[in-house]
């Protein structure tokens, strides 16, 4: 059986080695040669301006404005209790072997419900009041009870 055309032997693919070595030593001298020593402090500093954009010129004293450290929130906002958290709809679509359903709110939204949180046996067509509560898929039902 004849060798394949275009093969070399060791001394040619150990020659070709240390080529490639020579040339990559070669660059990452270059590249160290002309690699700068970087910028001054002064020109690597940022300010934040009175409008809370960020300048290359530090700010005006005279334009501070004195924050009281009471007023800064740290953490989530509170929930706002005026809106009234039961709503009211009709089940759009419920599976009882399987015990879980869709509720289409007055606003044409749906929102999924499990049997585990209604108070009866629920039944398509029925009106109902819920709250809505946040599950780990999307907005869930729970406290389902019949509107008589």
């Amino acid at each position: 059986m004849a060798r394949p055309k275009g093969t070399s032997g060791k001394r040619e693919k150990e020659k070709q080695r240390q080529k490639e070595k020579r040339e990559k030593r070669e660059k990452m001298e270059e590249r160290r040669a002309n690699q700068s020593k970087g910028k001054p402090l002064d020109e690597m500093l940022a300010y934040v301006d009175e409008n809370g954009n960020i300048t290359s010129t530090p700010p005006d004293p005279g334009k501070r404005k004195p924050v009281n450290a009471e007023d800064i929130d740290i953490g989530v906002p509170k929930r706002d209790t005026s809106e009234d958290p039961l709503k009211e709809g009709k089940i759009d679509y419920f599976d009882g072997s399987k015990g879980f359903g869709f509720i289409l709110q007055d606003n044409g939204e749906k929102v999924f419900f499990h049997i585990n949180q209604a108070t009866y046996r629920p039944e398509e067509g029925d009106r109902v009041n819920f709250t809505v509560e946040r599950g780990p898929k999307g907005w869930n039902a729970v406290g389902v009870t019949k509107i008589p």
